[in-house]
């Protein structure tokens, strides 16, 4: 199915999937806070909604697998690529109706399921989609058009909050919690049924588009090659993780749980007035009430956290001990391991999952990060200009790294590749100017984002040593991080998601490479490690806690080390298997 020659009238069909995906994100933002307020949901109920979208992901990955084993066919090579995103979009339109019931009906458990079943559908759409670029032209340029894919999601989730404030609002401003509080539920369900037609209405169009091939390959698994082993490995780790969350989620409904609300409900109504804004100057009564209260929280939430903490990098454990496991055990015997008999995707797996992970978690980390002193003391809402930069850094460096996937010439390159990121940049600043928001303390992020340009000259699009210099830069962002406070660190942190922008494209390039007919099967184990994002940012939110916020972004330096050892290892590996995705780039 390999072609030399890039199929672009496929590449701009299968783009507007990824459009779609980022664009969808944008309605999430409002609709889940809406469920916080409408469904009055405690701090357990809230956690349940990302659970629910990353566990899609897991487990709609592994029952594609599972399926494939039993059955010996692999489920995606028999449908195709394109008829399996066609039944991606038709899963998740589903999703969406049900999460329209579901709101109307006022069940928060169907809305749960409702996007359950909305995630299952990208699941099912990610598996495909991604060795389906990689296979519309050469596999060397395959990360390049990944990366368009991404530039193009991106671009989705940056515009997409200004026309979803703009439908449902009739303003472009950044929208409030109050706002979210007060918006009627025709609206909602209204948001949700466009979104919906969306789905069936790209569904159709990819469906009969005649410029997207079948992409169909040998679906049969023979005998020898089932993959029994690897399918018993993680349906053991399956087991052992829900065993691990268990306690984590159980812990919210405990009487320690149930105290912690009270007290803090007890806190709130003594230092929030009448108009919900806090008192300025408390009575001498009231500041030692305060902090008695105060005391109380401390002493009754350092331990839970801490269990909870122990609970979660149990699961972190587990992922990585089962990974590790299968990959030692193919090295002895590759039967029965289907494509984790290649250690460049049991690697890749594990690199999918911190990268996920670390992207999540410093986006989700930065609005508490920027409300201590040593960063400005920012509000809640002064912080939303520095988190959607942060996102959109990811658009910035995706837009760079798909300019490779283009028919050009070397000298029209090498001019976009100056080009394209000032106007990207300049798009993401015009979007926040639009929706109101300050944008002259980014300015000088512009310095930043010359660095990041300067990287993918050096790298030349070759994607180990691009996975190897991003993780590189990635990990002494964060140390710069880590070690100094206010602009330069903000922006360090920010960079982060400049060096994250094209690791996911690369980590499936190289993590695919070789697996020939294995590479749908290798495909839907990386994105079964998704998962990461559900794992990851809780730990490092959870030892924020403990040690405090800004220590906590250890993480991330964790994170992007085993990324860089990939990147150098990997593309060791493969070139002893006579594959090398890092020589000179051929014209499409």
């Amino acid at each position: 199915m390999q072609t030399t020659k890039t199929n672009y009238g496929a590449l701009s069909t299968l783009t507007t999937v990824f459009f779609f995906w980022g664009f969808i994100a944008a309605g999430n933002s409002i609709f889940i806070p809406f469920c916080k307020h409408y469904f009055g949901l405690d701090q357990f109920q809230s956690q349940l909604i990302d659970f629910a979208f990353y566990g899609a992901y897991y487990l709609g990955a592994l029952g594609l697998f599972v399926f494939s084993t039993l059955t010996r066919q692999d489920l995606v090579s028999t449908w195709g690529y394109k008829k399996s995103i066609v039944n991606g979009l038709l899963f998740s339109a589903l999703g969406a109706t049900m999460m329209i019931i579901s709101v109307y009906l006022n069940v928060f458990a169907a809305m749960l399921f409702g996007l359950f079943i909305v995630a299952l559908g990208f699941s099912l759409q990610q598996t495909a989609a991604n060795p389906f670029m990689i296979s519309l032209g050469d596999e060397k340029t395959g990360s390049n058009r990944i990366n368009l894919g991404g530039g193009i999601n991106s671009f989705g989730t940056t515009i997409g909050p200004v026309v979803v404030s703009l439908a449902l609002f009739g303003s472009s401003a950044a929208v409030s919690d109050e706002m979210i509080s007060k918006l009627s539920l025709n609206k909602v369900i209204f948001l949700y049924a466009c979104v919906g037609c969306l789905f069936l209405g790209v569904a159709a169009l990819f469906g009969f588009s005649k410029k997207v091939p079948a992409g169909k390959m040998d679906s049969e698994i023979p005998a020898s090659e089932k993959a029994k082993k690897t399918m018993v490995t993680l349906l053991v780790v399956t087991g052992l993780l829900i065993a691990c969350f268990a306690p984590v989620f159980n812990s919210y409904r405990s009487d320690e749980a149930k105290q912690l609300t009270e007290l803090k409900g007890d806190l709130e109504q003594l230092t929030i007035g009448k108009d919900n804004k806090p008192i300025k100057q408390l009575t001498t009564a009231q500041q030692e009430t305060k902090k008695d209260i105060e005391t109380e929280i401390k002493k009754i939430s350092g331990p839970l956290e801490k269990k909870r903490m122990i609970w979660l990098s149990a699961g972190i454990l587990v992922v990585l001990g089962g990974i590790l496991f299968a990959n030692r055990s193919a090295k002895k015997n590759e039967s029965g391991w289907g494509a984790m008999q290649y250690p460049q995707l049991s690697l890749g797996m594990l690199a999918i999952f911190v990268y996920v992970g670390v992207e999540v978690a410093i986006g989700s980390n930065l609005s508490e990060l920027l409300k201590q002193p040593a960063f400005g003391s920012l509000e809640s809402s002064e912080t939303t200009p520095y988190i959607a930069m942060y996102w959109g850094s990811m658009m910035i460096g995706r837009w760079s790294g798909s300019i490779n996937a283009f028919n050009l010439s070397n000298q029209a390159k090498m001019i976009l590749k100056f080009v394209v990121p000032l106007i990207a940049f300049g798009i993401i600043l015009g979007v926040f100017k639009l929706s109101g928001y300050r944008i002259d303390m980014l300015y000088w992020y512009i310095v930043c984002v010359l660095l990041q340009i300067l990287a993918f000259y050096v790298t030349n699009d070759k994607p180990a040593f691009s996975l190897a210099l991003f993780g590189t830069l990635g990990l002494v962002c964060i140390l710069i991080g880590l070690t100094s406070s206010g602009t330069v660190a903000i922006y360090a942190f920010l960079s982060a998601g400049l060096f994250c922008s094209t690791m996911w494209s690369c980590i499936f390039s190289l993590s695919l490479a070789g697996l020939g007919k294995h590479q749908a099967q290798g495909s839907g184990f990386l994105v079964m490690m998704i998962l990461g994002g559900g794992l990851i940012p809780p730990i490092q939110g959870k030892l924020s806690d403990i040690i405090g916020i800004q220590p906590s972004f250890i993480v991330g330096a964790i994170c992007f080390a085993y990324i860089t050892f990939f990147a150098i290892f990997v593309n060791k590996l493969l070139k002893k298997q006579g594959i090398s995705l890092d020589s000179d780039v051929v014209s499409h």
